[in-house]
């Protein structure tokens, strides 16, 4: 399942092991079939050839450790690992408590969260794999912004602590909770994607990975067409399609806003010349009325993923 070490996910040769989880799904509902003794048989064998690696796995740790080669440098570079981090999970082995994995997933979609005007606080992590969030800012005009925290925080969060049972969301104009996401499955959490998340879903985009800063791109993530920019280290997506023009933007270009700081990106239309601003959800500069659809990014360094509506083809 495994692609050799050091060769990061999507590179050559690499096999698609982020859809091993679902394939063993599917062979499992293909064995029931045979009947309910088939599929239970069917069950059996794969809970023990992972408790088989499982075991395999936790003695190499113990070697590692023993031999003092286990530092912290080493667990860090495991941890950030996303094959080794999820066998790591699903076997208990992480080396980090859900608290900080938790914590983790949240900073890496704080620049999303951030390009909305928003953010989001850890409340708590109860005991019993509740994880109580309170979305903070506004998003005031952003299309996407009752599907930032619901795509963003809930990929983010089942990916890095799929032992978690529930998601509640607090909003400043809401006391009671919000929506309530349930855990994956084991299969789920060893592929360690984000799932289903309810009319859209996680799309992988590997070749946005080697997208230069200052540089924009036109990629598919599923059906949908998707406009990729990156500014500084930060990556951002959006529909390809010009809110003024109406027309995909081909040519498109981003740079540093005139008077602005070097953060402060501009995303311009080659056909019509419209002008939007990438930190602020691709909101126009020539017309408050009009702004691009962003749409939710997860990038940790050895993958990119894109959130698009299932439903929506381009």
């Amino acid at each position: 399942m495994a692609a050799p070490a050091g060769q990061g996910p999507g590179g050559p040769g690499d096999p698609d092991w982020r859809a091993a989880g679902e394939r063993i799904d599917t062979l499992l509902d293909a064995s029931s079939a045979g009947g309910i003794l088939a599929r239970e048989r069917a069950e059996e064998l794969v809970r023990l050839v992972a408790d088989l690696y499982g075991a395999g796995l936790e003695r190499v740790l113990e070697i590692m450790h023993e031999r003092g080669h286990l530092d912290d440098d080493t667990l860090d570079a495991l941890a950030e690992d996303d094959r080794v981090a999820s066998l790591l999970l699903v076997h208990g082995l992480h080396p980090y408590g859900v608290l900080q994995r938790i914590e983790q997933a949240l900073e890496s979609v704080r620049p999303y969260l951030g390009s909305h005007g928003g953010d989001v606080e850890l409340i708590e992590v109860t005991d019993d794999g509740v994880v109580r969030l309170r979305l903070l800012g506004s998003c005031d005009g952003c299309p996407s912004s009752s599907v930032t925290l619901k795509l963003a925080v809930e990929g983010a969060i089942e990916a890095a602590a799929p032992e978690i049972s529930t998601i509640e969301v607090q909003t400043p104009t809401a006391v009671s909770a919000g929506p309530v996401i349930p855990m994956s499955s084991l299969f789920s959490r060893v592929s360690a994607s984000p799932g289903d998340t309810g009319g859209s879903s996680w799309q992988s985009v590997p070749e946005l990975l080697a997208l230069a800063s200052g540089s924009v791109a036109q990629v598919r993530a599923g059906q949908v067409a998707v406009l990729a920019c990156r500014v500084g280290t930060d990556l951002f997506a959006f529909r390809d399609r010009c809110a003024r023009c109406g027309e995909p933007m081909a040519g498109a270009t981003v740079a540093r806003r005139l008077g602005g700081g070097a953060e402060d990106a501009v995303l311009t239309c080659a056909r019509c010349r419209a002008h939007y601003d990438v930190r602020r959800a691709g909101a126009c500069l020539d017309d408050q009325a009009l702004h691009l659809e962003p749409l939710p990014l997860l990038a940790d360094g050895v993958s990119v993923s894109v959130a698009v509506p299932a439903a929506v083809s381009a």
